[in-house]
């Protein structure tokens, strides 16, 4: 499913490694914030390897970049929360319609 514009792909392909890298950032924080809490340090670490195992198949972690995957990305980012509608102001109303709609917004 992509009936999104040129102008869409070339907007996504610009903004993709910037929502990458500040989902990761977040993620981090909230790894130190686990690793710096109260408990022993054995249960930390493997509630941390297990936290990472599932983080890394997160589309906010990494993705098969390609234009018919667009909307499937799209989609997975917002519903991760690595982004937000309001990451999406630049693109198209069609573009911003379909994702209200998939995301239940």
């Amino acid at each position: 499913m992509n009936k999104f514009s040129e102008k869409d792909w070339k907007l996504f392909r610009n903004k993709i490694s910037d929502w990458k890298e500040a989902y990761m950032e977040k993620l981090n924080k909230e790894y130190v914030a686990l690793l710096s809490g109260k408990g022993n340090a054995s249960d930390k670490f493997w509630k941390l390897e297990k936290r990472i195992r599932e983080d890394k198949k997160d589309c906010g972690v990494q993705c098969e970049m390609s234009r018919s995957n667009q909307f499937y990305i799209m989609l997975s980012l917002l519903n991760e929360g690595a982004i937000t509608f309001d990451d999406l102001e630049d693109f198209s109303d069609d573009l911003k319609d379909t994702m209200k709609h998939f995301a239940g917004k």
